[in-house]
């Protein structure tokens, strides 16, 4: 069992840029995956990226790569991205979740550790 809790969300300009945290407590972190994913009002959750269990290997999709970086320090049990660049259309909940597979997945069922999400808005 783990929780997950994101923070670092707020409201940024285009152009300007966030950090965001996901804190783990529970079991060791290091054997999950984290995937971040988001959620604009009115659309579906959107995959946006993905960290194995050691971090060597990560994964994004095409509309934040180049912008938005994750990493995770295991030893602060925390996964962080970091995102550059900033789009109005960046604007939505984003939200941590933790898997104990380390295969790459994009699918949200496939998580079975979620945080509350943290509010992203960038104004134009």
């Amino acid at each position: 069992q783990v929780t997950l809790v994101e923070s670092g969300g707020g409201l940024v300009q285009a152009g300007g840029f966030l950090r965001l945290s996901c804190a783990a407590s529970g079991r060791t972190f290091s054997s999950y995956a984290v995937g971040w994913f988001r959620q604009a009002p009115g659309k579906e959750r959107e995959f946006i990226t993905y960290i194995t269990w050691s971090g060597t290997s990560t994964y994004y999709v095409d509309s934040v790569k180049g912008r938005f970086t994750i990493s995770r320090d295991n030893a602060k049990n925390t996964v962080y991205l970091q995102m550059n660049s900033l789009k109005p259309e960046d604007t939505a909940v984003y939200y941590c979740a933790a898997r104990v597979s380390n295969t790459y997945s994009s699918i949200w069922s496939a998580y079975e550790y979620w945080g509350q999400g943290t509010q992203v808005t960038v104004s134009s």
